[in-house]
């Protein structure tokens, strides 16, 4: 029986992938084998040392300790392009708020009084302070073409705008799926300078803390609007006012409102709905289910965030895994000390990313708990785990 401690509340349809035969799921719960958790913050939480897996139903995971669980083997694991459509389409309306004034606008009236005639005449005589601009008259630069990225650059171009993107880290997968009507921008700084909107969809990370500054910002034609639903952090705020104030930027729509950004005129500030939709938190549930359940279950590896993907078919073998720094010899010593114990290998597969690497080893045999020891005494491994059998070979 696998324990998983939830940290949130997670979606009914991502728990319904864990079998009650095989799972016990709570909010509470002693030496649980996996994490599930969406918002909480795990930084200053005291990992147990029963855990092996930590899966967050999202794509960010700025709330978990990614390196510290690295050093201890454990995979983490993310729902990337789960929520994509969800973001995609805040991502619009928030451009369609920008370029109509919706919102001064829904204020404007509000704020009416009287009736009838008078009503009327107050509705008309106010509708000229709130004169916007469409869509396909603009060009929309994207940062980021990952899943969320390219859904956006891919739906702006059906609504008729031109389309820039930007992201020298692009997948091939990714690549397939961009329209080749979407522009390549030659740097990030060639991008700012030719968009009258731009949005935002990189992760929080050292290199992007502030990626968009003033000196970005100011590249970009006079009226333009930002849009942030990717993270706080990412757009320097204080930069994003005094561009406000001065009229270089006539908008900025964020999802990740800061004290000095609330009631400004200027800004769209939202309270992180981008993936605040059924579909969208059912999405990121059942992915993330999944992929916990065939690390738990069969040592598989998808969708981490710190170990490479490992997959290979579990048939009726014996299987072991290893985790560990990826430094040389390593398969080399397991498979010695595999070969010692009389064990004979049907299959391995070893991957790495970037200092870490994970082995699956298929037996003949059931390893013996010397041999464990003597895998787990190796310098540089994190962590050896025992799976045996698949469960449904008897």
């Amino acid at each position: 029986m696998y324990k998983v401690l939830t940290l949130n509340n997670i979606s009914v349809e991502g728990l319904r992938r864990l079998p009650r035969e095989l799972y016990e799921v709570a909010s509470e719960i002693q030496h649980p084998d996996g994490i599930m958790v969406r918002s909480f913050k795990m930084h200053d939480m005291e990992i147990a040392e029963s855990v092996k897996a930590v899966a967050r139903a999202g794509a960010g995971v700025n709330n978990i300790p990614v390196d510290a669980l690295a050093s201890c083997g454990i995979p983490v694991f993310n729902a990337p392009g789960a929520n994509a459509n969800a973001v995609k389409e805040l991502v619009v309306s928030g451009m369609l708020l920008a370029a109509r004034n919706l919102c001064p606008a829904w204020e404007y009236v509000r704020e009416l009084e009287g009736d009838g005639a008078e009503l009327s005449k107050k509705v008309e005589a106010g509708k000229k302070q709130f004169v916007g601009y469409e869509l396909p008259s603009r060009t929309l630069g994207v940062l980021g073409l990952g899943a969320i990225g390219v859904q956006v650059a891919n739906t702006a171009l059906s609504l008729g705008m031109r389309v820039i993107g930007f992201d020298p880290q692009m997948t091939v997968q990714r690549a397939w799926e961009l329209s080749s009507g979407v522009e390549q921008a030659r740097s990030l700084d060639d991008l700012v300078s030719r968009c009258d909107m731009l949005t935002v969809h990189v992760p929080l990370v050292e290199e992007t803390k502030n990626l968009i500054n003033a000196e970005r910002i100011a590249l970009m034609p006079a009226g333009s609007v930002i849009v942030n639903f990717s993270r706080g952090g990412i757009v320097a705020d204080d930069a994003v006012i005094i561009a406000l104030d001065d009229g270089h930027l006539s908008a900025y729509v964020t999802d990740f409102p800061d004290r000095a950004l609330i009631g400004h005129e200027k800004v769209i500030a939202l309270p992180h709905l981008g993936a605040s939709t059924n579909e969208a938190e059912s999405n990121c549930a059942v992915m993330v289910a999944d992929s916990l359940r065939n690390y738990l279950e069969n040592g598989i590896i998808k969708n981490s965030v710190n170990f490479p993907d490992a997959d290979i078919a579990h048939t009726d073998s014996f299987r072991l895994t290893v985790a560990n720094e990826n430094v040389p010899n390593m398969v080399g010593q397991i498979s010695t000390i595999l070969g010692d114990a009389g064990l004979n290998i049907e299959d391995l597969l070893n991957k790495s990313r970037g200092d870490l690497a994970y082995t699956i080893v298929d037996l003949d045999a059931e390893v013996p708990d010397e041999t464990i020891k003597s895998l787990r005494s190796i310098e540089g491994v994190l962590c050896v785990r025992n799976l045996g059998r698949p469960h449904n070979v008897a």
